[in-house]
Formats: structure tokens, C-alpha cells, sequence
């Protein structure tokens, strides 16, 4: 019997795209470095802030320091921006809705620094929508690794066969498998089902309200 559902953010519960990428946009115009569409930011999302700004600096710019001097531009950048343009996906809501009707007990757990990820859950869900909601935190590893994962599992009384991880890429994917968790990969998410496959994800959702399928197909409701 799964408990617990566990959705990674952007690309799963959300679409973050435009405001992660105009607000990435803004620093590398400000230094005139050449900026990028919103598909590939896409594929420079995923590992956390530190990463987006690592991959979208110039090569030659990639410096530890460097790194951290962007960061603290970007982050000032999203906090303007963080949900001027960040939606649920279509269906989500109401796909929380039913699993919390159903006794299944819903946490976020996101590479993105904490603090935005609490501001835009709880702007765009509510505060009572999740149990638990963890974004990065100082000392704790990014997902894939772990820790993330056993930290909401430890808080809520949870274990490892009793949860499910929903995300939208291979991170996703390897996070689940660090963690001894199935994974329902989500294809409309920024990477798409061929990422997925490749990865391994045991169930792959083509829309929202499979995911209440797949739920029911675990727990033989």
C-alpha cells in the first residue's frame, strides 16, 4: 500500500519555464552574454539553481566564485518573478484533491532553494495541499542524491516501499532509485518520455490524471 506521493516541482506540479528563463535572461543580458530560448532552458534546469546558472554562464566564466556572484543576481532576479508566470499544469489540483481524498498523504522535494519553492507552493496550492513541501536546503546533497527523500520519509513516519516519487526527468528517475522508491515519470513535464524510458521509470503518466490510475493500479483500489 502506497502512503505517500512525492512530487518533484518544476516540470511536474508546475510550469516554471518562463520565469526561470526570463529571470536567467535578465543577468546574462545585464553582462551581454548570449541568452537562450525557453527550450533549452528545459534541458538547464533540473539540478538545482547553482547548476542553471553554472550551465547557462559562458565556459570560459564557470568559476566557483563567478558562480556564486551570478546566483546571488539570479535569485534576486526570480524572487521578482518567481510566479508571474508559473502555472500548475492543467488537471494537477484536482489530481491532489482526489489523492487526499483517497488517505494519500502528498510532499514536494525539489532541487530549487527552499525558500522559493515554499513561497510558490504554497502562492499557487495553498498552504494545506501537501504534507510536507522541502526544496534545497544548505548541507543537504541535490537530488539524485537521496537525502531529500529520506529526510520527508523520516518527518512523516513513511517507508521507502510505502512512498512513490513523481518527477519529470532522469534526476527524477535516479533520485527514486537512490532512494528505494518507485517512480511514475510525468511526460509532459521539460524532458519528455524517451528521458524517462532511458532512465528506467517503472510507470510513465501521459497526463495528470494518470497518475491517479497508476495509484489505484499499485494499490489494487
Amino acid at each position: 500500500m502506497k502512503k505517500l506521493f512525492i512530487f518533484d516541482l518544476d516540470g511536474t506540479l508546475v510550469n516554471s519555464i518562463y520565469d526561470l528563463g526570463d529571470a536567467m535572461n535578465a543577468v546574462l543580458e545585464r553582462y551581454g552574454f548570449p541568452v537562450f530560448d525557453y527550450d533549452t532552458y528545459k534541458h538547464l534546469v533540473g539540478n538545482g539553481t547553482l547548476k542553471l546558472v553554472e550551465r547557462a554562464l559562458p565556459e570560459k566564466l564557470r568559476s566557483e566564485e563567478n558562480i556564486k556572484k551570478y546566483h546571488a543576481e539570479f535569485s534576486e532576479e526570480y524572487n521578482k518573478r518567481c510566479v508571474n508566470k508559473t502555472k500548475p499544469y492543467e488537471h494537477i489540483c484536482e489530481v491532489l484533491d482526489t489523492l487526499r481524498s483517497e488517505g494519500i498523504m502528498t510532499a514536494v522535494a525539489s532541487n530549487k532553494p527552499d525558500g522559493f519553492v515554499n513561497y510558490i507552493v504554497k502562492n499557487i496550492f495553498g498552504e494545506k495541499d501537501f504534507d510536507l513541501i522541502e526544496g534545497k536546503k544548505d548541507g543537504v546533497p541535490t537530488k539524485p542524491a537521496p537525502e531529500i527523500i529520506y529526510n520527508i520519509l523520516g518527518t512523516l513516519g513513511v517507508k521507502a516501499e510505502e512512498a512513490v516519487l513523481i518527477g519529470d526527468s532522469d534526476v527524477d528517475v535516479m533520485t527514486a532509485k537512490n532512494a528505494d522508491l518507485d517512480c511514475i515519470g510525468c511526460e509532459w513535464g521539460f524532458r519528455g518520455r524517451e528521458e524517462l524510458e532511458n532512465a528506467g521509470a517503472k510507470y510513465i503518466a501521459e497526463v495528470p490524471q494518470d497518475i491517479v490510475s497508476i495509484c489505484h493500479e499499485i494499490n489494487r483500489i
